[in-house]
């Protein structure tokens, strides 16, 4: 190959967004929605996420204490932080990091892990009148000329407000403050309710300031985070202070079926891969007010409208790939209702009544399976391709499992009676994957039975491996609440099949 060919596959690469290696499920790292994020006493990943970069590191505040710090954005691990606020939001500036949330004050720190010394109360602040009303959902944007300025909530229907912050005080305002965007009943998403019912009711909030391309882009949230309608959007200005246009793509992050819902409130940052990324909030409907946290690739179009495709099956971790439009590995959910499929052998080791094992697999998290108190070895086994003795059985390779359990909320103790401290009990679940082609005979594809990590919200990779049944094996989990399956997804794909004469005995 003479060096003009070389070149130009280069060349092509670049402008197809193609790696010299194309991805490979089972090699390349891959990420899914909920992010599976460890759940420590002192720190919970429960929504209205910041995430910063900083030295080639990432680190993540949200509500519920503490950070979570990446070197690649896949693999985060908790760190404590103390005084983290409600609606946390973390800003470099000037060689320092500044921290603000929720009805407190700003802190200030060497390094993003702090510790945080707080700054006192903000000054010359303007009354209710002015959208000041506790300092709400607080947002510092450093433009590009070193300007720092403060973006905040003025809660319900008042909208996203804004002011220039003194260089030399970040805690002092600048100069006036400007009201730059408030509820627009038009725009049905911005409705409060699970329906977007009320007309004439909202929360917008969630400020998130990014310029790109000499574009302002100020992302907000509407609806309210109980709501899985939550939701959020963006307007854009040339200038930090507006006037801003309502973006025609609005809503920027909705969806409200399955397992990621209620996406809003969150942040953007530049990844590994040089693409945008945006994280957001995901409102689940168990537990009552439950979150979790999601990410996903940005794009862009030719006329400046920002895109983000939510997603909740496997997807290429970043840098993986370059064009941030092929994030998708192809992977499908395999296990979806499949306990109530006509014909379907899938079974269950015990359930309790009203928490039946079909909940596991109905892609919903207000639902879930809750085994007998009495089972110590709870066990889910699903068949893939449930099928009369007129259809083909289908196989399928399966390489992924989500796990979601519940937890999160309950899984500290609280202190006995008479005590002063609480005793942890965090939130380790143990369990294996088995696989069989009959029904009877299974072979483990996956071996968590020594997991340490607590988390109730779990991705694992599988080495690619057909199958026509699956089962889950619960060995361990915290004794200090019922255990309770929320879901269990196989991702795979259909890669071949065999005879419809070939049923299972027992089966029509």
């Amino acid at each position: 190959m003479n060096l003009r060919t070389i070149i130009l596959a280069c060349g092509l690469l670049i402008q197809t967004g193609l790696s010299a290696q194309d991805p490979v499920i089972g090699k390349s790292a891959r990420y899914c929605n909920p992010l599976p994020m460890e759940i420590v006493q002192g720190g919970n990943a429960s929504g209205d996420v910041t995430v910063i970069r900083e030295n080639g590191k990432y680190y993540m505040f949200c509500t519920g204490g503490g950070a979570w710090v990446s070197d690649d954005m896949l693999n985060w691990s908790f760190q404590r932080v103390a005084n983290v606020p409600v609606a946390p939001d973390v800003v470099k500036y000037n060689g320092s990091f500044y921290m603000c949330g929720n009805d407190g004050p700003l802190f200030k720190a060497d390094n993003p892990l702090g510790p945080y010394t707080s700054l006192g109360p903000w000054k010359n602040t303007p009354d209710v009148a002015g959208g000041w009303n506790g300092a709400f959902d607080m947002e510092i944007f450093i433009d590009d000329d070193n300007k720092p300025y403060l973006y905040y909530s003025g809660r319900g229907v008042s909208g996203i407000y804004a002011v220039q912050l003194d260089p030399a005080d970040l805690t002092r305002f600048a100069g006036p403050v400007k009201h730059l965007i408030g509820f627009n009943s038009n725009n049905i998403w911005e409705r409060y309710g699970e329906m977007n019912e009320y007309p004439d009711v909202a929360w917008i909030e969630g400020p998130w300031m990014y310029k790109y391309k000499g574009t302002y882009y100020l992302e907000y949230s509407a609806s309210g985070t109980q709501w899985k309608t939550y939701a959020g959007g963006y307007y854009t200005s040339k200038s930090p202070l507006g006037p801003f246009r309502y973006a025609p793509n609005n809503p920027l992050l909705r969806k409200t079926e399955g397992l990621v819902t209620g996406t809003a409130h969150g942040s953007i940052v530049e990844g590994p891969d040089g693409n945008l990324w945006q994280f957001y909030t995901i409102v689940l409907s168990n537990p009552p007010g439950g979150r979790r946290i999601g990410m996903d690739r940005i794009v862009f179009d030719k006329k400046g409208n920002m895109s983000v495709k939510i997603t909740d099956t496997p997807q290429w971790a970043p840098g993986v790939v370059t064009d941030p439009r092929k994030g998708d590995s192809g992977s499908l959910p395999l296990t979806i209702n499949k306990m109530r499929a006509m014909n379907a052998l899938s079974g269950f080791s015990s359930e309790t009544p009203g928490r039946e094992a079909a909940y596991a697999v109905d892609n919903s998290s207000g639902t879930w399976w809750e085994p007998s108190p009495a089972d110590s070895l709870p066990t889910l086994t699903i068949e893939l391709s449930p099928a009369t003795r007129f259809d083909v059985v289908q196989l399928f390779t399966i390489d992924g499992v989500r796990l979601m359990f519940n937890g999160g909320r309950r899984g500290f103790a609280r202190p006995a009676a008479g005590t002063t401290a609480a005793q942890p009990a965090p939130d380790i679940f143990q369990y294996r994957l088995e696989i069989s082609m009959d029904g009877k005979n299974f072979t483990n594809v996956l071996d968590q039975t020594k997991n340490n990590i607590p988390r109730n919200t779990i991705f694992n990779e599988i080495p690619p491996a057909e199958c026509r049944f699956v089962r889950l094996v619960i060995t361990s989990w915290p004794k200090t609440y019922p255990l309770g399956v929320i879901e269990f997804t196989v991702f795979g794909r259909a890669t071949g099949s065999l005879p419809a004469q070939q049923p299972i005995p027992g089966k029509l």
